[in-house]
């Protein structure tokens, strides 16, 4: 298993998880070439919400989902508040947070669909975006997890929506953790690691680490291992191993770009036939 990143044309890149099946479903993380936005959102700022002309992010969606073969048009997206709430999609959902922020589904940071040809579109720059794919119930799932979701467990949550609703196997499930801040550039302040040490008791020495007088989180790690304990094979799961902040100049990275920066997305659709 790996995570790639593939040219599309026209300077556009998508990353990509080998373990998925792509005869059930089109998946793919992008980059912030190939775009058009100016700065500081040069080039390919996905997100609807962070100040940058929305006439220029509907062309940048447009550009790479139909690279993915896919319409923008036909995207479901959230309003994400680094929370914990997760979404069911459904055909009636198509289009919602698509071409304005204002209809994007509220207030929530993870998605799940069995709904065939309706594309879930979620926004990442450090934050740790989370993909799930049940390739026997055919259902899929799309996580948003900052240190506040990756604390609340929005992994776990996912996984147990998608077994409520689709009747998902944790033991089967397929798991991509994407591109975002690594543990070497992630210090953090005592009381977010005193949150870290809270909700996991049992392996927080394997999350936090010291290095040059700061206190550093492994979010990959975290993740991983919440999934893990729910169930999910340790060899379902694929990490890319990409820093959002160390690799700025192809990701976007809030840190490494001073605050004020686009939004890389991640995007995944079951196949019509």
């Amino acid at each position: 298993m790996s995570f790639v990143l593939e040219h599309l044309q026209n300077n556009l890149w998508s990353g990509k998880f080998s373990h998925f099946p792509s005869d059930i479903m089109v998946h793919g993380i992008s980059g912030r070439l190939g775009g058009a936005s100016g700065k500081p959102y040069a080039a390919l700022n996905m997100g609807l919400h962070v100040g940058d002309d929305p006439v220029k992010v509907l062309e940048n969606r447009r550009r790479f989902l139909n690279a993915l073969e896919l319409k923008a048009e036909d995207v479901c997206s959230p309003q994400q508040v680094h929370g914990v709430s997760v979404h069911r999609v459904t055909v009636g959902d198509r289009g919602k947070g698509a071409l304005d922020y204002a209809s994007a589904i509220p207030e929530t940071d993870a998605l799940i669909t069995n709904a065939l040809g309706v594309p879930l579109l979620l926004c990442f720059a450090d934050c740790v975006p989370l993909l799930f794919v049940d390739t026997e119930k055919g259902a899929i799932g799309l996580a948003h997890a900052g240190w506040k979701g990756t604390v609340g467990r929005i992994g776990v949550k996912t996984l147990d929506a998608m077994a409520q609703a689709f009747g998902t196997e944790p033991g089967k499930l397929l798991v991509g953790i994407g591109p975002s801040i690594g543990p070497e550039c992630f210090d953090i302040g005592e009381d977010v690691a005193e949150k870290f040490r809270e909700a996991f008791p049992e392996y927080h020495e394997k999350i936090l680490s010291h290095q040059e007088g700061k206190t550093h989180a492994d979010l990959w790690a975290a993740n991983r291992l919440q999934l893990e304990e729910a169930g999910v094979a340790p060899e379902n799961i694929e990490c890319a191993d990409k820093c959002t902040s160390c690799s700025h100049k192809w990701f976007f990275s809030y840190r490494a770009d001073g605050g004020e920066t686009g939004r890389l997305a991640a995007v995944m659709a079951l196949k019509k036939y």
